[in-house]
């Protein structure tokens, strides 16, 4: 956890150029950094970027605003929890759903897409027993 008040994650912006790629007689090196595309030169923009970081950098944020607040012990804690929500098995046969986690990480009054469509290609289990017994090989 690095330091940091920001709300939107920083601009990253890569930009290729020759130089980069240049041998001794100031081209293009098709042998170490292979072919040159347009694709591989501009591969992940500054929006892409900041859309992957999103979350990174609010829960950053959250974590330095409590340690401001309460001390260094309520991120450290918040972030064991989180550990150790996050490893606990769930029962088989039943729809796996962490909700714990989603309450420690703030998510749990928002509506995203799986909320709604998470498991509801394959429909509810049958049987309890039954999924229990292909999981278990019996």
């Amino acid at each position: 956890m690095e330091p940091s008040y920001r709300i939107v994650p920083p601009s990253q912006i890569k930009t290729a150029s020759i130089s980069d790629t240049a041998g001794s007689l100031g081209l293009h090196d098709t042998l170490r950094y292979g072919i040159r595309s347009i694709a591989t030169q501009t591969r992940g923009g500054e929006f892409e970027n900041r859309i992957t970081k999103w979350e990174e950098t609010q829960d950053n944020a959250r974590l330095n605003m409590l340690a401001n607040l309460y001390g260094p012990s309520a991120p450290m804690r918040l972030l064991m929890e989180r550990q150790i929500v996050s490893t606990s098995p769930h029962m088989p046969g039943m729809p796996q759903s962490n909700i714990h986690l989603d309450i420690l990480m703030g998510r749990d009054e928002t509506l995203d897409p799986t909320d709604f469509f998470l498991g509801m290609e394959s429909g509810p289990p049958l049987s309890v027993h039954n999924e229990m017994e292909k999981k278990l090989r019996l």
